[in-house]
C-alpha cells in the first residue's frame, strides 16, 4: 500500500485517518472561514489530520440556475487565503484540463468528479501537474473499473493517488453503498476515501436540485470505517438549511466532532488488521 504526501502529513499505509471536508462550493470567503475555522478546531482537538475542502465551481448542477460558486479565478483567490489563513492543505474539483495549471498553483489535491473519471485527458492532464489526484468513483462504475483510472494516471507520471467511494445508483434518484469497493479499490495499492456525504444524496429527488438523507452519514461512515478506508470526505456546513449547494446531505458542523470520534477509534481497530 503507497502512502500519499499531502501538505506535512501522509494518508494511507497505516497513517491516522484524515479528513477532507468543507462546505460544498465556495459561498463566500467569510463564511467558508468560518467553516474551516471550525473543522480545524475539531481536528486539532482530537489529532485528525485535515484537508479543507470546497469547489469554485461545481459545474454538474441539475438545473442551470443552480448555483455553481465564484468561478475559477475568485475561487482559487479564495482558496489561496483559506489555505494560508488555516494553515491546512486543500483539494478542490476540476473540469476541464484548461483548469488544472492555474489550480495546481494553489491546492495540494486535484480532485477529479464522480461525472468525468472516465475522461482520459482530464485525468492525464490532472496526473502531470504535482498534485495528488483524488478521483471519485462514478455512480455508474464498477469498484474494480477503477483499475483503468489508475492505469490512466500511472501513464501521466502520477503515483501520488486516492481513490473516492460516493455511492452507485440504485434505481432512480437513489444511492447504495457497497462495503465491497473498499478492499476491492485498496488492492490497487492507494489511499480510499469514503465520501459520506455525496453517498446519501438522491440526485436530481428534489426536481431541480438534488435532495438527500443526512441521518444515514454517520451509519455509512462508520461501516465504511470498518471497511477499511484511509479518509473520509464530508461536507459540512454551520446551517446546512442556509447552504446554496447539497445542503440536505450535509452535517452539521456542531455534530461533527462526536462522528469523527466514532470513526477514528473505528479506523484504531481496523487499520491494525489491514
Amino acid at each position: 500500500m503507497n502512502s500519499v504526501q499531502v501538505g506535512n502529513f501522509s494518508i494511507g499505509n497505516g497513517q491516522p485517518l484524515a479528513l477532507l471536508a468543507g462546505p460544498c462550493v465556495l459561498e463566500g470567503l467569510e463564511r467558508s472561514l468560518k467553516i474551516g475555522h471550525g473543522i480545524k478546531e475539531i481536528c486539532d482537538r482530537i489529532g485528525m489530520p485535515y484537508v479543507f475542502k470546497a469547489s469554485f465551481d461545481k459545474a454538474n448542477r441539475s438545473s442551470f440556475n443552480g448555483f455553481r460558486g465564484p468561478g475559477l479565478e475568485k475561487g482559487l483567490e479564495m482558496l489561496k487565503t483559506i489555505k494560508e489563513e488555516l494553515g491546512v492543505p486543500v483539494v478542490t474539483d476540476i473540469h476541464t484540463e484548461e483548469q488544472v495549471k492555474p489550480a495546481a498553483k494553489v491546492v495540494d489535491i486535484l480532485q477529479i468528479p464522480a461525472f468525468l473519471c472516465r475522461q482520459t485527458d482530464l485525468i492525464y492532464a490532472a496526473a502531470q501537474s504535482g498534485c495528488v489526484v483524488n478521483v471519485k468513483k462514478g455512480q455508474f462504475l464498477a469498484p474494480g473499473d477503477m483499475r483503468n483510472v489508475v492505469d490512466k494516471l500511472h501513464e501521466g507520471g502520477c503515483s501520488q493517488i486516492m481513490l473516492t467511494e460516493r455511492g452507485a445508483s440504485f434505481g432512480y434518484n437513489n444511492l447504495v453503498v457497497d462495503m465491497r469497493s473498499f478492499p476491492i479499490m485498496r488492492s490497487f495499492g492507494y489511499p480510499v476515501v469514503m465520501d459520506g456525504t455525496h453517498s446519501v444524496q438522491l440526485p436530481g429527488g428534489g426536481g431541480t436540485c438534488s435532495a438527500g438523507n443526512r441521518e444515514f452519514v454517520p451509519n455509512l461512515v462508520r461501516a465504511a470505517v470498518g471497511s477499511g478506508v484511509d479518509a473520509l470526505f464530508l461536507e459540512v456546513h454551520d446551517n446546512p438549511e442556509e447552504a446554496l449547494c447539497d445542503g440536505p446531505n450535509m452535517v452539521y458542523l456542531d455534530k461533527l466532532e462526536d462522528l469523527l470520534k466514532d470513526a477514528m477509534a473505528i479506523h484504531e481497530i481496523v487499520r491494525k488488521k489491514l
